[in-house]
């Protein structure tokens, strides 16, 4: 499904020199200019600290924004400084309480995770919740990290905005790549696990980073060595190659500019560099003076980049030498120019933008009277200092951030005319899966079996640096779930309804008995070693659907939508007793569903999930034993074939027992949804009579030898009785019966 949430992003391109205004007060109201914030200060005096306080590593001051809530940043320099309003009151430098004994207060990394902080100090990564004030120690990292990175999703509450809010990795910066250890958390950094890429083992070179591309759907790892840094990715189509290389001088700042559209800014003192595609192409950053290049990188200007600063639109670098570069970030070329020189630097000193075209220069300034620092302010109105009245407007381009995903087409054609005669154009753009588009060569996509993020970014060719107000148009597409999607099994005939089983007792903690020989709590069809007593969930299942013991069945599955019916799902799905019984098979075999290779079965799912749990068959991991591109042999034809739906027809049959089944089923089919279609559901078997005590071979063997016994006897016994021997045996049975009958006739006559 495609999720569109409209926003604003930019264009890349640089203008014509500014004149030699104020920086501080052009274009601003009297009194806006450079100012001191001083407020405070009292309340401040009266605050205990608690604990000590935190620093940063690098002698170069750094300043992270939240990208969702404008008024929230972090500064980190000789001390750091946390802000709820944009710095606009005087602060007391940030502490860590001394209960998450941290020993040396050393600050490496920090981000921002949706609403908490995250701060790696000392090697360890805290969490500090600047909404319940609170600090915690991050959960699952065994070993020293130095760094963290993540992204943030502003566009909305859906879940996989969420989901990329939370996506946080933790990893030794300087580290050699193949043996590295790499942490990956998905719950905001509270709690991480390991994170192996496919290929580390092969990688050469030391680590400069991690990063989720969201826009591009891949996690990238920053490979330096001999001075060149290149990118390795995760998925298909980009993980058969590495990225271009780049020239890699000293440790470069990696800085993912909000939005999701793939922008990354490469800088250290003496190098700026710029990525549009994620890393795949990374290009020097040229500086220009009208249309006239003076430099073709930063580098060559012999300057030390003191700081840098970016927003959805817009880049912002200061120098030691007070100089002040700005340039607008987008989808065509990129340049900068210089604004005029003015004393403008000092050592602590970090740009920050405000809004959008709103630059500020900001400085700590201690206090000596009271602990609180204050915040010397210098804004800078980008708009009013590039205020061209000559805008020339061009038709629109537009780009997508995930070629790899989604192709575009647009068209433009006039629409109609304005009252002043001047004609008006209209702009269609048509997105389409590059997997049902048919342009693109398979190794060219990305997997079908993968849920992809692209941004879509419609901005004015040629436009003018001086246009910062207006602002390029950015889509951002989810190839991904429905959230709304379902799925019920249809239940028409219930055990209930036909008075089999009482609804009211299964809802009153109603249990019952699975045989050990019936079931294996390790899902390999291996008998038990004792009886298991199963507690019917009641309100999470109803009442078992009826099915006949001796009619092969699979259920009806049906699709839903925001509490409406869809249709009836006819691809394919799988089953599991989630109790582990093994009572059932299925109807077809992979020769007579056939599979051209061996098909999958829950018995290598599970071993290949490893501690993941048995239920980890799903439309990711799932390979059809009917496609060309499968190369498993087919080495046991006669294994059961367990695929439900699809293009078969294949159904479960179950043995002579009846009883309650809670099935597991999940839609395997990559192609029918992007969703994990999953539930559970209940089946009563029923009409199975119960089994004999003695086996049916051995009443069988019986028989036999009884009517065997019984033609002999009919024989021999004639041939006997003619005999003398015979004869005597007569005699003897006719004289006991004469006896016999005398002494019942003397008995009636004494009666």
């Amino acid at each position: 499904m495609l999720v569109f949430l409209l926003l604003v992003a930019a264009t890349l391109r640089l203008c014509p020199l500014a004149r030699a205004q104020p920086l501080c007060r052009w274009g601003l109201p009297p009194g806006l200019g450079i100012h001191t914030v001083r407020t405070g200060k009292m309340f401040h005096d009266g605050q205990q600290t608690q604990g000590g306080h935190l620093y940063f590593s690098s002698a170069t001051a750094r300043l992270i924004k939240h990208p969702c809530k404008k008024n929230i940043a972090l500064y980190l320099g000789k001390q750091l400084f946390f802000t709820r309003n944009n710095f606009e009151s005087s602060l007391l430098p940030f502490s860590i309480p001394a209960s998450m004994q941290v020993g040396i207060r050393e600050v490496t990394s920090a981000h921002f995770a949706s609403s908490v902080l995250l701060l790696v100090v000392n090697r360890k990564v805290y969490i500090y919740d600047y909404e319940a004030g609170s600090w915690n120690a991050s959960i699952g990292i065994k070993h020293p990290v130095s760094h963290i990175s993540g992204d943030n999703c502003c566009y909305s509450e859906h879940p996989f905005c969420l989901d990329i809010s939370n996506s946080v990795f933790a990893y030794l910066l300087g580290d050699l790549t193949s043996q590295t250890n790499i942490y990956f958390s998905n719950t905001q950094g509270y709690r991480f696990q390991k994170y192996a890429h496919e290929r580390q083992a092969e990688l050469v070179g030391t680590l400069g980073g991690i990063f989720y591309f969201h826009s591009l759907s891949q996690i990238g790892l920053l490979l330096i060595d001999q001075g060149k840094a290149k990118f390795g990715y995760s998925d298909h189509p980009l993980n058969h190659s590495l990225g271009l290389p780049f020239d890699y001088n000293g440790t470069l700042d990696v800085l993912i500019t909000p939005g999701q559209k793939g922008i990354l800014i490469f800088w250290y003192e003496n190098s700026l560099l710029i990525s549009r595609g994620a890393g795949q192409l990374v290009d020097t950053v040229p500086v220009r003076e009208g249309h006239r290049i003076l430099y073709s990188s930063i580098s060559e200007a012999n300057v030390t980049i003191h700081s840098v600063a970016a927003n959805e639109n817009e880049l912002a670098v200061l120098t030691r030498e007070n100089h002040l570069y700005y340039g607008s970030l987008g989808i065509l070329s990129s340049f900068l120019i210089k604004f005029a020189d003015q004393d403008v630097w000092s050592q602590e000193a970090v740009l920050m933008f405000t809004d959008l075209g709103l630059l500020e220069i900001l400085t700590p300034l201690p206090d000596s009277v009271f602990p609180a620092f204050d915040f010397q302010k210098c804004p800078v109105n980008i708009q009013a200092i590039l205020m061209d009245p000559q805008l020339q407007v061009d038709f629109c381009k537009a780009m997508v951030s995930n070629p790899y995903s989604l192709g575009l087409q647009a068209v433009i054609y006039e629409d109609s005319y304005t009252y002043d005669g001047n004609t008006k154009h209209r702009l269609n753009i048509s997105l389409r899966q590059q997997h049902h588009w048919g342009r693109a060569d398979p190794n060219f996509t990305s997997s079908i079996k993968r849920p992809t993020i692209s941004t879509i970014t419609l901005d004015i060719a040629n436009k003018e640096i001086s246009c910062v107000d207006l602002k390029p148009l950015t889509a951002l597409i989810s190839v991904g779930c429905d959230l709304e999607k379902k799925i019920i099994i249809q239940n028409e005939i219930s055990a209930c309804s036909k008075g089999i089983l009482n609804p009211v007792a299964l809802q009153n903690n109603y249990s019952y008995i699975i045989e050990k020989e019936a079931y294996d709590p390790n899902f390999r069809r291996q008998r038990a070693t004792k009886d298991l007593v199963v507690y019917y969930p009641y309100e999470k299942l109803g009442c078992p659907l009826l099915v006949y013991y001796d009619t092969p069945w699979k259920p009806v599955v049906e699709l839903w939508r925001g509490g409406k019916f869809q249709e009836v799902i006819k691809a394919e799905y799988v089953l599991l007793e989630v109790n582990g019984l093994f009572t059932y098979t299925y109807s077809l075999t992979a020769r007579t569903a056939l599979c051209t290779a061996q098909p999958q079965n829950w018995t290598t799912v599970i071993e290949n999930a490893g501690d993941n749990g048995p239920f980890t068959w799903d439309r990711e991991n799932y390979v059809s034993c009917h496609d060309p591109n499968n190369d498993a042999p087919l080495k046991w034809p006669n294994v059961p074939y367990q695929i439900l739906g699809g293009r078969t027809a294949n159904k479960v049959t179950f043995e002579q027992r009846n009883g309650i089944y809670v099935f597991f089923i999940s839609i395997v089919d990559p192609y029918y949804s992007y969703c994990l279609l999953q539930t559970t559901f209940s089946i009563y078997v029923y009409g199975a009579f119960p089994l004999p005590f003695i086996p049916p071979e051995i009443t069988i063997f019986l028989l036999m030898v009884a009517i065997l016994l019984s033609v002999w006897l009919a024989y021999i016994i004639p041939q006997v009785l003619r005999t003398e021997q015979g004869h005597r045996f007569q005699g003897f049975w006719s004289s006991l019966c004469r006896r016999y009958r005398e002494r019942c006739a003397c008995f009636r006559r004494r009666s």
